[in-house]
């Protein structure tokens, strides 16, 4: 899930929005858009919608923000172009993730990224405490209802919060390199070509059916466009520990969708593994000096 480092000011609806009700419009955003992009997947597998959802967002944004070329650095383009790399890949193991296991459940594993890189570093025994709830909340996630979860479905999901933890790194130096969002993106585009073939092997000729487009369109605005927006305004005027607890909803918020749009019920210890998961991630993000970062 991207912010900026950089704080620049603006005037606009969302200035006059309260920062809690952006996070969480953010959080939700995301979220029913996953479970949207989830609807998609029989007709063009998760490849092929996370194609879909990264091409559109790269419109819409450049668009938005009209980044140039000229005049930046190899460094600082180089910056944006891995920064797309991880982007992709990150999106492409989550969907593989959601394909196979419920959404809630992949959100809760996948904080294992944001909860390493609030930790990183730490010396305080406390800290010790959050660990232990995350490990416990996964294990409980991962033998829901008497038995294993799909085995590879779990391994996607942490794999895209390793790529998420890279991304939250990555992100800090790209709102350092770059205005507003314009690193974002330069970044998106990348990030679609890196998902082009992959997308062709797994959507094939239904990518151009209109009804995939449109409802990859409304994916890439939900899961990327509305959330980016509504998390930089609401980081100029958040305290970073404020806002990491609000982004400990997310695997509620992601079981809640899931739940709503897909039919995935989940049992009394799956909700109890989410519960500790978000638990561990209110006290990793109350300790750490940076928030986590949201979108996926």
């Amino acid at each position: 899930m991207a912010h900026d480092a950089s704080r620049s000011t603006g005037a606009g609806p969302l200035a006059r929005a309260p920062s809690g009700g952006l996070v969480v419009g953010a959080i939700a955003s995301v979220q029913f858009g996953s479970s949207l992009a989830a609807t998609l997947f029989e007709r063009l597998g998760p490849a092929g919608t996370v194609f879909l959802r990264l091409l559109s967002a790269a419109i819409v944004l450049g668009l938005l923000w009209r980044p140039a070329l000229r005049g930046r650095s190899r460094q600082e383009l180089a910056l944006a172009g891995v920064f797309g790399l991880v982007l992709a890949a990150m999106n492409l193991t989550f969907y593989e993730a959601l394909a196979r296991i419920p959404l809630g459940i992949a959100v809760a594993v996948e904080f294992v990224g944001p909860l390493a890189v609030a930790l990183a570093g730490s010396r305080r025994s406390v800290d010790l405490l959050w660990v232990a709830l995350a490990l416990a909340g996964i294990l409980a996630l991962t033998h829901v209802g008497g038995h294993g979860l799909d085995g590879l479905g779990i391994a996607f999901a942490l794999t895209a919060g390793c790529l998420w933890g890279s991304y939250i790194v990555l992100n800090a130096r790209l709102g350092r390199a770059f205005e507003g969002s314009t690193g974002l993106a330069l970044a998106m585009v990348p990030a679609a070509v890196v998902a082009l073939p992959f997308g062709i092997v797994a959507g094939g000729a239904h990518l151009l059916e209109p009804s995939s487009l449109a409802l990859g369109a409304a994916v890439g605005i939900l899961s990327s466009v509305i959330p980016y927006s509504f998390e930089l305004e609401a980081l100029r005027r958040i305290a970073p520990p404020t806002f990491g607890v609000l982004m400990s909803l997310e695997p509620a918020v992601a079981a809640l969708a899931g739940f709503l749009v897909l039919g995935q019920a989940l049992g009394p210890r799956a909700l109890i593994g989410i519960a500790l998961v978000m638990a561990a991630s209110i006290g990793a993000s109350r300790s750490a000096s940076t928030p986590p970062v949201a979108l996926q």
